[in-house]
């Protein structure tokens, strides 16, 4: 007997979206360039837990990235990115399917953190991207693009894997968060083989890439290079650790404190960790290893590079131990201040992108598939990228985009000590909402960005304004929230 699989999501999309891709105009880089393709290139860099001021053109004056600085000034910094989430997963997810995580189902990292004694409940999550996703690398497949992944996946098990998500090849992708074995082999990495002795894993993600470039002819390609740094472990990288020891040991004597409170946690509030400087340092290294192998190849002027982290910088734990600081953004990682969600991130779009531009709007990660299509000039597939917006406006030198409100939606304990909750910004306003204790914080970002004078209680209007704009908001994507915990007992019960 004969059996007809029923039509899925995934199908629809394909041929409703990739089938259409055909009719679209030229990419800009194509058409702007008069390149020899016309299809564009795209080497996505993505890093983990990189803090906003974490790079020299971010204003880092302890960690040196000569290379990712000079990406900048071919090609335009953004200084409003934001995270989708303030951990890395859900970001992950709102990269590869153009949807934000509560949409997905997708709040917290991979598989998550379920403290017992707690007021809140965290909603259940996904533990893997849904394969009726159709991803970023799915919809270039589609259309003749070579996909390549390098690194940290972190969106599922075995069978959720980047092989299983649109990529030809996977180099070091699976469900880990962290690299497993460390940073220094033995890996003890499923989907990554062991190299020599001695080897640091930023520069066998980099020698994987190269590989990769190297076999290339007249396709066009997806190399996605999603640096397991700088997340924990700390290890140092052997090569440049001593050469920031002795620049820690020479920074000017400081009277501020090293750390403050933020709630029940510290946030760290100097860049004085030689280990982490060292580790900034590989990945910058091995990003221009990268790039340098495209201009030998003769590839750069075919290929849109991308920047960005997944989230804030690890400054704010229950303990004195973070790496870095995120100053003067408040917090960092598992946070909805602004340092757990505000990114580094840079395009370098050539046709399209001025060099040395900077853009002050506020974009989201949910935004580069649609801009990626768009480059290509490959039809937007709105029944999948519903949350985000193509940039390419930005990239060519306009200053706005047809949005004026971003959504953060975190519903989860954090081990920064963050509790339930979520945020919204609106303009230059910004609302927090902290589940536990039902209130609000209210800021102007464009007077301060460190979030430090709360206005709700003096403009009580404009913090009903935006409560009610974030609550609409999460009824209309089917954001799951946090329940009260019918078994808490308060301590000393």
């Amino acid at each position: 007997m004969i059996t007809t699989r029923a039509p899925t999501r995934r199908d629809f999309v394909k041929r409703a979206g990739l089938g259409a891709l055909t009719l679209a105009a030229p990419g800009i880089l194509g058409a702007a360039q008069g390149s020899r393709r016309r299809k564009p290139n795209f080497l996505f860099i993505l890093v983990d837990d990189l803090g906003w001021k974490d790079l020299g053109c971010y204003g880092s004056s302890l960690y040196d990235t000569p290379n990712i600085d000079r990406l900048a000034a071919q090609g335009m910094r953004f200084t409003s990115a934001y995270a989708a989430s303030p951990v890395c997963s859900p970001t992950r997810a709102s990269i590869m399917t153009g949807k934000h995580p509560a949409r997905l189902g997708i709040t917290d990292w991979i598989p998550g953190n379920r403290p017992k004694n707690r007021k809140l409940i965290g909603p259940p999550i996904h533990n893997e991207l849904p394969l009726e996703e159709v991803t970023i690398a799915e919809a270039l497949k589609g259309r003749g693009y070579a996909t390549f992944f390098a690194g940290k996946w972190h969106l599922g098990s075995k069978g959720h894997h980047p092989e299983q998500q649109g990529f030809d090849i996977n180099k070091g992708g699976h469900d880990k968060g962290s690299p497993p074995g460390g940073y220094y082999v033995p890996y003890e990495n499923p989907t990554l083989a062991d190299g020599r002795e001695g080897e640091y894993l930023p520069d066998r993600l980099a020698d994987e890439s190269i590989r990769f470039l190297e076999t290339r002819h007249d396709d066009p390609f997806l190399l996605f290079l999603s640096f397991y740094t700088v997340h924990t472990p700390i290890q140092a990288c052997k090569k440049h650790v001593e050469r920031y020891k002795e620049k820690v040991d020479r920074l000017p004597e400081s009277n501020d404190p090293e750390y403050i409170a933020e709630r029940d946690a510290w946030a760290k509030q100097r860049q004085d960790n030689a280990a982490y400087a060292s580790m900034v340092h590989a990945m910058d290294e091995n990003v221009g290893r990268v790039l340098a192998k495209l201009d030998k190849l003769g590839l750069a002027d075919d290929t849109v590079v991308i920047f960005m982290s997944d989230n804030g910088g690890l400054s704010t734990l229950g303990w004195k131990g973070s790496p870095t600081s995120n100053l003067p953004l408040r917090a960092g990682k598992g946070w909805c201040y602004e340092g757990g969600i505000r990114e580094p991130m840079i395009i370098r779009a050539p046709g399209a992108t001025k060099p040395g531009s900077v853009c002050d709007t506020p974009v989201i990660s949910m935004d580069f598939y649609p801009t990626m299509l768009e480059l290509a000039g490959l039809a937007p597939i709105p029944v999948q990228h519903r949350d985000g917006l193509s940039l390419a406006p930005l990239l060519k030198g306009g200053d706005s985009i047809a949005r004026d409100t971003l959504y953060w939606h975190y519903p989860h304990y954090h081990g920064s000590l963050w509790t339930p909750g979520a945020a919204v910004r609106h303009g230059d306003w910004k609302l927090i909402e902290f589940n536990e204790e039902g209130r609000t914080e209210l800021y102007n970002l464009a007077d301060d960005i460190a979030e430090r004078t709360d206005l709700a209680a003096k403009m009580p209007g404009k913090r009903d304004e935006l409560a009610a704009m974030l609550h609409a908001w999460q009824g209309r994507v089917g954001a799951s929230l946090a329940k009260p915990n019918p078994d808490y007992k308060p301590k000393g019960e």
